[in-house]
């Protein structure tokens, strides 16, 4: 990778790590499908002057509800329910480990073994993490956290399957799908005029956290990361990603007071681990992808 396109890699992963606080500090405010709606709203307002891509609405419908809605809302829920952000920033990006999966079976892409080794290293971290379940995490809110980055994973399967799209009037459009479903789960969970009373009730603190989940989270860090896909092998940009959980852990520690004792450090090292086999390339195969 060019060394301009690395630094927007680490700015990307920097963003995303970010979320997780700002996600913490927005439901304060806000309940999870409230803020997956206005995350998204505010996420779509430049399809007002972007035209939309090339793309039927029967593929940038799903993409939309699996890349967006789905792992937003199940990891809104999670963190909601006691999901410490920072350990929550560690188990969405097992993303990896279900994009391997799916892309096996819709796309037959087979997995390598050393792959496959990596997938049993990341699973044994999550047991680990899994056996931390208490005080301070729920075993609802890691497996809200869980069904979060199956949902990404299904949603990266769905757009590396798009060819070639303009990136971010994409990622803009299939910001225009979450809304309505994150609005009737809201209704139907909050109550119809909750939304209105939660915005007028919101912190200042609140909605900067909202703003910054729609625009730099999500249309800005969703475009680059595209853009990144499309220009190089997913091998060569997946392994950026492994900085979100660095950047979410010690921005929690730092805003929440989250703390790691060994055995979910230890967890949190296999995951990792095993994630960063899955997706960095050996040598000689990466330069074979260059070449």
């Amino acid at each position: 990778m060019r060394p301009f396109d690395v630094a927007l890699a680490v700015l990307v992963a920097v963003v995303w790590g970010l979320a997780f606080v700002a996600t913490k500090l927005a439901l304060q405010s806000f309940s999870p499908p409230e803020l997956t709606a206005l995350r998204f709203l505010i996420a779509s307002v430049p399809a007002l002057f972007l035209a939309r891509p090339p793309v039927a609405w029967r593929a940038l419908v799903p993409l939309g509800l699996t890349l967006f809605a789905g792992q937003f809302l199940f990891q809104f829920f999670g963190i909601a329910h006691g999901m410490p952000p920072g350990l929550a920033s560690l188990t969405v990006q097992t993303q990896a480990f279900f994009t391997v999966l799916f892309a096996a079976v819709a796309l037959g892409e087979t997995p390598a073994l050393r792959q496959v080794a990596g997938m049993a290293v990341a699973f044994a971290g999550l047991v680990l993490i899994a056996v931390t379940v208490g005080a301070d995490q729920s075993a609802i809110g890691f497996g809200l956290t869980l069904v979060s980055a199956v949902s990404w994973g299904v949603g990266n399967v769905l757009l590396k399957r798009i060819e070639r799209p303009a990136m971010l009037s994409l990622m803009v459009w299939a910001s225009l799908v979450p809304p309505l479903p994150s609005l009737a789960l809201s209704a139907l969970l909050d109550g119809p005029g909750d939304l209105a009373r939660a915005f007028a009730d919101a912190s200042w603190v609140g909605l900067g956290a909202v703003l910054y989940l729609g625009l730099v989270a999500t249309v800005l860090a969703y475009a680059l990361w595209g853009d990144l896909l499309r220009r190089y092998p997913v091998a060569t940009v997946a392994p950026w990603a492994l900085i979100v959980p660095f950047v979410g852990a010690y921005a929690s520690s730092l805003v929440f007071g989250e703390r790691f004792g060994p055995l979910r450090l230890a967890g949190m090292a296999l995951v990792l681990v095993g994630l960063a086999v899955i997706v960095l390339p050996r040598g000689r195969d990466e330069a074979t992808r260059q070449g």
